[in-house]
């Protein structure tokens, strides 16, 4: 069955951007640093909400106004809707490989904290954070504090924007996602030439092998992808995979796009009963384009991750 993630309803928050680059300061007596902080603490709405029982469309986003770091999405099941909204306050240190703290509170549309959210995939919320190019790639669980407030501490290995995708499930609701985008200060790299469509890469001491079901991707049709797991040393197949986040593997899609969307956010589950060192997934990419897929697995209690690009027909 496709686990793909319901997207039933969303809506987005843009965080506040910094300044990025190499330009100097306005003033004399303003350093770069001090920009950052001041921009850090500006903030803006961004407001859609969507309900789609196909659980397959997407929402997009479009900024409505100035004020909190706020987004907001309403969610649907059978019998009630909702809506909830995600504010996000970052700490003032904002730089490159440095620890970033960042504060999520979850609200209902009134403003009140929502206490109470269900598990999935063995934790309370998955906080994905990429570069807006797609050549850098997290996964954080948030820890929660109560009162609707989850915390964690951040590093963002480069300059750039970044968008950070929040997923969560206020309790007996569908999943929950939130987009927020920040901008790290400071000289941007050079884009690095794209390893597009290749199917074999190597992470840490596994060899990571992907196959799909069909020889063209087309939009909207599924697929399974079949990530084959080989030892680097000798190419045999793995014998101590273990389960992450309560399955055999976790995988991530994004669709290459300026800017971001929530509708550029795939959230796949592993199949069960796949033969060892194998971990599949069946899902659908809802448009064409070109896509990058990071797949996460637990060997003998270590997390690799190997990504891929996908080119969607």
């Amino acid at each position: 069955m496709k686990k793909l993630i319901p997207t039933i309803s969303f809506v987005l928050c843009c965080f506040g951007l910094l300044s990025c680059g190499n330009s100097q300061p306005n003033t004399a007596k303003e350093t770069q640093a001090d920009t950052a902080a001041k921009t850090a603490n500006k903030t803006a709405i961004n407001t859609q909400t969507k309900t789609d029982e196909s659980h397959n469309s997407h929402s997009q986003m479009h900024p409505e106004n100035h004020g909190q770091h706020s987004t907001a999405h309403k969610n649907h099941n059978e019998n009630t809707k909702i809506t909830t909204q995600a504010k996000l306050t970052a700490g003032k240190n904002i730089a490159p490989n440095q620890p970033l703290s960042l504060v999520i509170d979850i609200q209902d549309d009134a403003g009140k904290a929502i206490n109470k959210f269900d598990t999935f995939q063995e934790k309370l919320m998955h906080l994905i954070v990429v570069r807006d190019d797609l050549q850098s790639f997290a996964h954080l669980h948030p820890n929660y504090k109560g009162n609707g407030r989850f915390d964690v501490s951040a590093s963002f290995p480069s300059p750039g924007s970044y968008t950070l995708i929040s997923d969560y499930k206020p309790s007996g609701q569908k999943e929950t996602v939130s987009l927020m985008n920040l901008t790290i200060p400071g000289s941007v790299p050079l884009p690095k030439n794209l390893e597009k469509y290749e199917k074999s890469k190597v992470s840490s001491n596994t060899k990571v092998n992907l196959n799909f079901s069909q020889e063209n991707i087309k939009a909207g049709q599924e697929v399974t992808l079949k990530f084959d797991l080989k030892n680097a040393s000798n190419n045999q197949p793995i014998k101590d995979l273990q389960p992450y986040l309560g399955e055999k593997g976790h995988l991530v899609v994004i669709k290459s796009s300026s800017p971001l969307a929530v509708s550029d956010y795939i959230h796949a589950h592993a199949l069960k009963d796949t033969p060892d060192g194998q971990v599949h997934f069946l899902t659908s990419f809802p448009q064409t384009g070109t896509y990058k897929l990071w797949v996460q697995f637990n060997r003998n209690g270590k997390i690799n991750t190997a990504d891929f690009w996908v080119n969607v027909v």
